[in-house]
């Protein structure tokens, strides 16, 4: 029943046996065994695509409430015993991953010796489910509205920052239009990369861009700014280490982006996990002020 569910959630037997240690040889003789003791047809395959028959949508939905019912009756028994194991899968943005994430891992494997973590970082937004990941980091403005459970763990400020040496030799501006007169580097894959909203004290100001480069990582655009190319955006959790040290110096003090926010995401069956459950416990304290 739960190779089954996972072959329907990751699309294809392949990806589905990679999840579960086993081979595709032996998912598809059990889906055919399955099949055999229902006397119907679940999946109807081809060498390129596969799909649910009605009877197997059928199945597949009252499988997956049995296979909650019991994860859920099985998680409780395990925090009750403290015991966490199993493979948590992470999906975050790859900045986040390297400053936020990757410090933390090591005492949380410590902590929990039978538990294995697999982290991916990529910096767009994927399909948790489809990708087979307990949870998912997330900054966003906000999340649409969909089937996944997602919490609210941190805030994220953002501000414009250069090199001391690019303000030295081009001058530091004092309003926001005056962001025209300098080179400029943008993220690509921020929600409007051409455009910067700044809030003051007393007004909002929104200044198009005209960036002589775009970047699709905040990384590279940290590093390029302290290298003096110009003037950029970059959140406080990859800005204050620079900031402090003096190798970034903030560009109209008084203005900011709008605040971003850090999001747990899970699907709505692993809300409950032991796992998930024990990681976001240390991520809140690592983040707690």
């Amino acid at each position: 029943m739960n190779a089954f569910c996972r072959i329907v959630d990751r699309g294809n037997f392949a990806r589905a046996a990679e999840d579960l240690g086993v081979s595709s040889a032996l998912l598809s003789r059990e889906v055919k065994l399955l099949e055999e003791s229902l006397c119907c047809v679940l999946l109807t395959r081809t060498t390129r695509t596969m799909s649910l028959t009605d009877h197997g949508r059928h199945y597949y939905d009252q499988a997956q409430a049995i296979l909650d019912a019991v994860g859920q009756v099985e998680d409780r028994i395990r925090r009750h015993s403290g015991e966490v194991r199993g493979n948590l899968r992470i999906n975050a943005p790859n900045s986040y991953g390297q400053i936020v994430l990757s410090p933390l891992i090591p005492e949380f494997l410590t902590q929990h010796p039978d538990l294995e973590v697999t982290l991916s970082l990529d910096d767009r937004v994927i399909d948790m489910i489809e990708g087979g990941f307990d949870l998912s980091i997330r900054i966003r403005a906000e999340l649409p509205d969909s089937a996944l459970v997602a919490r609210r763990l941190s805030t994220v400020r953002q501000r414009l920052f250069a090199s001391p040496d690019y303000l030295a030799q081009a001058g530091t501006p004092k309003t926001p239009t005056a962001l025209r007169d300098h080179a400029t580097a943008a993220y690509m894959l921020a929600d409007d990369a051409l455009h910067w909203t700044l809030t003051g004290r007393d007004r909002t100001e929104v200044i198009t861009l005209a960036p002589r480069l775009r970047v699709g990582s905040s990384l590279v655009l940290r590093d390029l700014l302290i290298a003096g190319f110009g003037i950029g955006a970059l959140p406080d959790f990859i800005s204050d280490i620079p900031e402090a040290d003096g190798r970034l110096v903030r560009v109209l003090p008084d203005y900011e982006l709008p605040p971003r926010y850090v999001f747990a995401v899970t699907a709505s069956r692993l809300g409950s996990d032991a796992k998930v459950t024990a990681f976001l416990d240390q991520l809140r304290a690592t983040l707690a002020p």
